[in-house]
């Protein structure tokens, strides 16, 4: 997998910009996003070495679903690195904007997928990939189309901005049907409200990673950090 994923970068890959190549799903893959934790750690790695013991650390710490970011010129190769050597992480792919990025991180070993927002033609990439997926949504015109489409498990993006837990404990009573992963400015303190609402899954975000811990590779300090936020499930 890891090879396959690095032949991939070598033919054009920067910022998960990369030429097509078919999916490959792994047959072992979640059913659904929102039971994996309850709340999924949003990577981005600058560096491909600190792929594999960033999400050993996270692991470790209780949160196995890691999301990395397909915001870095490392980020494909470090998804293919977790997803090789760290059998206990269930690694994802985030940031996802193109039908051509799906294809990349499906073949990186990319065992879910979550985008900001969607297009038809995202929505069908991801759909058609047999990965578990979370199209990012922040009004209700969105969800209600996407509940057409036969889509009800969504990334609410960016939560805080875009109403916070107001907003989305007024979509639980008309919309029961559509649960959500908030992400975006939420933090230790704020996603224990998210996490009581009914219609919440889980929770994306970075308070456990933070930048002097990082830059030091204090993964020692991730660990604990992860282990607080595994602990926010009610």
């Amino acid at each position: 997998m890891l090879q396959r994923a690095l032949r991939i970068v070598r033919r054009g890959a920067q910022y998960g910009r990369v030429m097509h190549a078919a999916p490959s799903p792994a047959p072992d893959g979640p059913a659904s996003v929102l039971g994996l934790a309850p709340v999924i750690p949003v990577v981005v790695i600058q560096d491909v070495a600190d792929a594999v013991p960033l999400a050993r650390a996270l692991v470790d710490g209780g949160l196995p679903a890691i999301e990395v970011t397909l915001r870095t010129p490392a980020a494909l190769d470090a998804l293919a690195a977790i997803a090789a050597e760290v059998p206990d992480a269930v690694v994802g792919a985030g940031t996802l904007l193109t039908p051509e990025q799906v294809t990349a991180v499906c073949g990186a070993g990319a065992r879910f997928l979550v985008s900001p927002g969607w297009s038809p033609r995202l929505l069908g990439a991801m759909q058609d990939s047999g990965v578990p997926f979370l199209p990012g949504v922040s009004t209700t015109s969105e969800v209600v189309t996407l509940l057409e489409r036969g889509v009800t498990e969504m990334k609410f993006f960016p939560a805080e901005a875009a109403g916070g837990t107001p907003y989305l404990k007024s979509l639980a009573s008309p919309l029961p049907q559509a649960r959500f992963c908030p992400t975006g400015g939420i933090g230790a303190a704020s996603a224990p409200s998210y996490l009581a609402l009914p219609n919440v899954g889980c929770v994306g975000g970075t308070w456990m990673l933070p930048a002097d811990a990082l830059a030091a590779k204090d993964w020692g300090r991730v660990t604990e950090l992860a282990r607080e936020a595994a602990a926010l499930a009610v």
